[in-house]
């Protein structure tokens, strides 16, 4: 099926959702999440206890839709040469030649980012921004297709650095991966129990079903999705609205709604549609905002969570007909 349609990029969703099934289980929403997120040219922030697959998640991911894969594992003394790379003097040729950090890829796994102070973490800023770096003052253009899959350990753990707004903002979902029901667990230890090395995603039989030419086509598709301006006053009221309630200190910025409006065109087209409807903002309403909202002093005291805040915006905001 041409991969030009919108039926295509719907087989193309399903492709990637029963390739990264076949290693991952019981995670299918969360492959839907980041194929919304590659094809709205967004990142997305995975944040969940250890042990709970997102590092095996992403390497699935990156071989089932073609795309290069890099991985740095965030610590403390990491430094931002480390990511980025540094021009090192070839006394050969008596010039500086241009080392490559792990960042000039297309699916980078940032793995524990949080673990890092905000120095290195603001390494990324420019780049999941702009898809570029700057080197010694010079540009280095990354892939189109460039995505960051951070991970992060629950901020209540120890020897965190908590990720400063500006950088939080540039993730498109923050996602919350949590333990498995008691079948699917079941299910991970029959599957991986027995196996005496770390898991791979070739081991399971993940198989490339796109490439970079695949992907762009899909992008280009999505970009055709309608949005409708009924769909676009709702986006734009829903976050306005978490700027005037008196629950959060801090409200969602015009690109949280930039991006809404783009995650639910990819929603839309994953769906089958070429059409946006209510529904699709509703449904990455809560991944979208999350992040981006701060909870009042009068609403932590009462217990509220940002999650319960939102679902209560969605609610009280009218929906078009």
């Amino acid at each position: 099926m041409s991969i030009d349609t919108i039926a295509g990029v719907a087989a193309l969703g399903g492709q990637l959702r029963a390739e990264v099934a076949k290693a991952v289980v019981g995670q299918e929403a969360l492959t839907d999440m980041i194929s919304i997120a590659l094809l709205a040219g967004g990142h997305c922030l995975l944040e969940g206890p250890p042990g709970t697959a997102k590092t095996l998640m992403a390497q699935c991911f990156a071989r089932a839709a073609g795309l290069g894969f890099g991985r740095i594992q965030f610590t403390p003394d990491l430094m931002p040469g480390d990511i980025l790379g540094s021009n090192l003097f070839n006394f050969q040729t008596s010039t500086f030649t241009l080392t490559k950090g792990p960042i000039f890829t297309e699916l980078l796994l940032a793995d524990e980012i949080n673990r890092t102070p905000p120095k290195t973490q603001a390494a990324l800023l420019e780049a999941m921004q702009e898809r570029r770096v700057t080197i010694n003052g010079e540009a280095h253009t990354l892939s189109p297709r460039f995505t960051v899959l951070a991970t992060q350990n629950p901020i209540e753990q120890q020897g965190v650095y908590p990720l400063p707004e500006a950088q939080l903002d540039r993730f498109l979902f923050k996602l919350i991966v949590g333990y498995p029901d008691a079948d699917e667990e079941r299910r991970i230890v029959a599957t991986h129990g027995g196996r005496f090395k770390a898991p791979a995603a070739g081991d399971f039989g993940v198989t490339q079903v796109a490439d970079a030419a695949t992907v762009a086509a899909a992008i280009d598709t999505v970009s055709r999705v309608r949005l409708a301006d009924e769909i676009v006053d709702y986006i734009v009221q829903l976050v306005r609205a978490t700027r005037a309630t008196a629950d959060l200190e801090c409200g969602a910025s015009p690109r949280a709604a930039s991006l809404l409006a783009r995650a639910a065109c990819a929603s839309a087209a994953l769906d089958g549609r070429d059409y946006t409807i209510p529904d699709d903002v509703k449904r990455l309403a809560a991944s979208v905002l999350r992040h981006r909202l701060i909870l009042s002093p009068a609403a932590e005291i009462d217990g509220r969570n940002v999650e319960a805040v939102v679902e209560e915006l969605v609610n009280a905001t009218e929906v078009p007909r």
